[in-house]
């Protein structure tokens, strides 16, 4: 029973939030044989201001 958890900087069209909830259970399927009934994804939108790097938020790099 699978659950897959991603962190993804917002911005991202509900297209493309659905294409990649399909692709992570399709990976899950195809490595290692997860159920498609037991696969359960996450995906957790982080404004560009919360998150950084080297001290620089992702919003002040854009």
């Amino acid at each position: 029973m699978p659950l897959i958890e991603v962190s993804i900087a917002e911005g991202r069209s509900p297209g493309q939030l659905r294409s990649l909830v399909s692709a992570l259970h399709r990976a899950a399927e195809e490595s290692i044989g997860a159920a498609p009934d037991n696969t359960t994804v996450i995906i957790r939108e982080i404004p560009k201001t919360h998150w950084s790097r080297a001290d620089v938020t992702i919003a002040e790099r854009q």
